[in-house]
């Protein structure tokens, strides 16, 4: 499958760093998907300043928080302990508009845009990727050395961090598993992935929710 998208994270990268990152990958358009597009603690990376230093190197900016973002206002997309539950969020209609204004600007060679450098680490890889994968397009993750990660790679380390599968997908079982079988098992990895590094609102958040 051709990748087609890429995604990136800002860390606490230098901005001068960070366009270079997305020059050597002939990044043509940013698909910001934070929630809320701001940064305390690198204020560079807030939106007005970004959109204007991206515009001087020739790179379109467009905000996507608002349908993909990890963080979403409803409170029936978060479950009893306020984590939010990015399964619930993929099947909204606001989400698959999202996916379709983000794929409307593929012409573009486009990167995903959130804060967290590791997409293990962010709602981009555990929720917008795998959306897209479904989708038959493959996202590409540019790590902040500069490597490349591919979908098939990211999903291989999942299964690896939440140990889902150990002893089978490795084991003497690996060469008879099908398909639906590591569907599944991926579905579980993303699951338990998200409920450890999925937004959790504040309990005083939480009284409207179930």
């Amino acid at each position: 499958m051709k990748e087609s998208l890429f995604s990136i994270g800002h860390s606490n990268h230098e901005l001068g760093d960070f366009l270079g990152l997305l020059g050597r990958a002939g990044i043509t358009a940013l698909a910001d998907v934070r929630s809320q597009p701001y940064s305390r603690r690198h204020p560079q990376y807030n939106r007005p300043d970004l959109e204007a230093v991206l515009a001087e190197a020739g790179i379109a900016y467009v905000f996507l928080g608002h349908s993909l973002g990890g963080r979403p206002e409803d409170p029936d997309l978060y479950d009893a302990e306020g984590r939010v539950d990015y399964e619930r969020v993929r099947k909204t209609d606001r989400f698959k508009q999202g996916l379709e204004e983000l794929l409307a600007v593929k012409g573009k060679k486009t990167v995903l845009f959130c804060a967290e450098e590791d997409p293990l680490d962010c709602h981009r890889g555990l929720m917008i990727a795998p959306a897209l994968l479904e989708a038959g397009e493959a996202t590409c993750h540019l790590r902040g050395d500069g490597s490349r990660e591919s979908m098939a790679q990211m999903e291989e380390r999942l299964l690896a961090e939440t140990r889902v599968g150990e002893g089978f997908l490795d084991g003497l079982f690996a060469e008879v598993i099908t398909a639906e079988e590591r569907r599944e098992l991926l579905a579980k990895a993303y699951r338990l992935q998200a409920k450890q590094k999925g937004f959790r609102r504040r309990a005083e958040e939480q009284e409207d929710i179930g």
